[in-house]
């Protein structure tokens, strides 16, 4: 089994509701063990501002989904809460990105490992840090 980082968010509706959702979807996946969780923090929008507060928060999972199909996994589940993409970094019911996945280092059309903004984010890596520093610390020096 691997292990992978997931950075999860969400801005409207119940978002601690949807994160404690999204991690019993992931967690309910036949390939998917959700390990640890960090505490949820409320963080500022990044990107686009004039939107609510974000609650956020990691987990890290073991899994025998190779990195491209636990992309498949997140998106699916954010489809299955009900997320539509309507513009980028917008509000969101659910956001679930994977931060790293071992220490592969990757870059496809879909899916670039590490996540290629996760070491510019404090609110992926201080959730990261609390469940596992040494990932953290990996992600912010691949900028």
């Amino acid at each position: 089994m691997a292990k992978a980082w997931l950075s999860l968010g969400a801005n409207i509706g119940d978002p601690p509701a949807q994160l404690v959702e999204a991690i019993r979807l992931l967690d309910a996946h036949p390939s998917i063990k959700v390990t640890k969780q960090s505490s949820v923090i409320a963080t500022k929008p990044w990107g686009k501002t004039d939107q609510p507060d974000f609650a956020n928060m990691a987990a890290e999972v073991e899994t025998d989904l190779e990195p491209i199909d636990l992309l498949h996994v997140a998106l699916d589940t954010e489809r299955e809460m009900g997320r539509v993409r309507h513009e980028v970094w917008g509000p969101r019911l659910i956001d679930v990105d994977i931060i790293a996945y071992e220490r592969i280092e990757m870059q496809t059309g879909r899916l670039t490992l590490p996540h290629p903004h996760a070491h510019a984010r404090d609110f992926v890596l201080v959730p990261l840090r609390e469940i596992s520093p040494e990932t953290a610390e990996w992600v912010a020096t691949r900028a």
